[in-house]
């Protein structure tokens, strides 16, 4: 039996997610599928549309046999180690392989642009390109010197997702999916249309029952931007070290500290801040860093304390009691935990921006049986 891993955000779950998960089932009929889900706040710095609890039962109602989580301090940050904890976690759980969307589709291209960035002169070339004054994704061309466009982001993750199996020595094979959209088309109107232009939809008013299962729709909220960016504004003007936060360097707290007073809301935030080495997901994730109180020295220390598992069907819930005496990692969510800590805050975080109750499904910690 093939154990298929899969990465997602689901931000939120469309008919692009649908088309991969039926893309798997045909080329492995007898497939297991364990998801990795980030949650709350995700990869890009981005508030997700879905509860994580909603995100764990739609998923189980299409043909996922396994859902466990990412941990915030994993999934708030850049695709290297994004990939590293998605997969650090698969590989406890002992997946063959992993099968993520690719725009290029061309699997040998992107391990071919992974093994050259796992060279060690590759991460100098980078900065010195940036100290030119290029912005991240010409950077990145020229210091693998190659002809791709690295403004792809599922070919990056991609391109992650392989250099942390080869740099880990996971035994894990990797395959691709056609993209079917792109990530930055937001005009698009067809069945299969990118997150972005759902979001966007969505955000509108517009109806999206063509894009989304009826379940998603019924479940989708809008983030109270406003409200978030209220909450941020108190942070940035009342806490006395931003610079202990991740991703809060090279001075630039005291850059927001200024500029966050003339402002009205998180737009012209990023606006104002947004400079070449700064780009708009960089902003985002930084600003949750802040919000949720991520600090450097906490990411410096932090181990993977235990595997949650969200959700399961039969078939799952039978391949992790086969599996459970072998891993050598536990199953059991620590409470006092650093891990656990940081998924409480972001459940608070995320309830005090939507008026939801995410903290109390936190508290609970019942993975959900689809087939009770």
């Amino acid at each position: 039996m093939e154990v298929i891993g899969i990465i997602c955000e689901y931000n939120p779950f469309h008919n692009g997610h649908i088309y991969h998960i039926n893309q798997i089932k045909k080329r492995y009929p007898d497939s297991l599928i364990i998801l990795v889900l980030n949650g709350y706040f995700l990869e890009r710095g981005e508030i997700s549309f879905l509860t994580k609890e909603d995100k764990v039962k739609i998923a189980l109602n299409n043909d996922i046999d396994l859902v466990v989580e990412l941990p915030v301090i994993f999934g708030s940050q850049a695709a290297d180690i994004f990939a590293k904890g998605a997969l650090t976690i698969l590989n406890h759980l002992q997946v063959n392989r992993i099968i993520f969307g690719s725009e290029c589709n061309d699997v040998k291209v992107l391990e071919e642009i992974a093994l050259k960035e796992l060279d060690s002169n590759f991460d100098e070339k980078v900065k010195d390109y940036l100290k030119n004054g290029v912005n991240y994704p010409t950077a990145l061309a020229r210091a693998i010197n190659v002809d791709f466009d690295f403004n792809k982001p599922n070919d990056l993750l991609g391109i992650s997702y392989i250099k942390t199996i080869k740099k880990e020595n996971f035994k894990i094979d990797y395959a691709v999916i056609k993209r079917t959209s792109d990530y930055h088309d937001l005009e698009s109107m067809e069945d299969i249309i990118s997150a972005s232009n759902v979001r966007k939809h969505f955000m509108s008013g517009d109806d999206i029952t063509k894009f989304v299962p009826t379940l998603v729709q019924d479940k989708m909220l809008k983030p109270d931007y406003p409200n978030l960016f209220k909450l941020l504004k108190y942070k940035i003007l009342t806490d006395d070290d931003l610079k202990q936060y991740l991703t809060v360097d090279e001075g630039i707290e005291n850059r927001l500290i200024k500029e966050i007073k003339k402002v009205n809301n998180l737009e012209d935030l990023r606006q104002i801040i947004k400079t070449k080495r700064y780009t708009y997901n960089k902003i985002n994730r930084m600003l949750i860093h802040i919000l949720l109180g991520i600090k450097k020295e906490d990411m410096a220390n932090f181990k993977l304390d235990y595997i949650r598992v969200l959700g399961f069907n039969k078939p799952g819930q039978i391949y992790l009691k086969k599996i459970k005496k072998e891993m050598n990692i536990s199953l059991k969510v620590n409470i006092h935990s650093l891990q656990y800590q940081y998924e409480l805050k972001a459940a608070s975080v995320y309830d005090l921006i939507n008026q939801t109750h995410t903290y109390d499904y936190e508290l609970q910690n019942k993975p959900f049986n689809k087939d009770i």
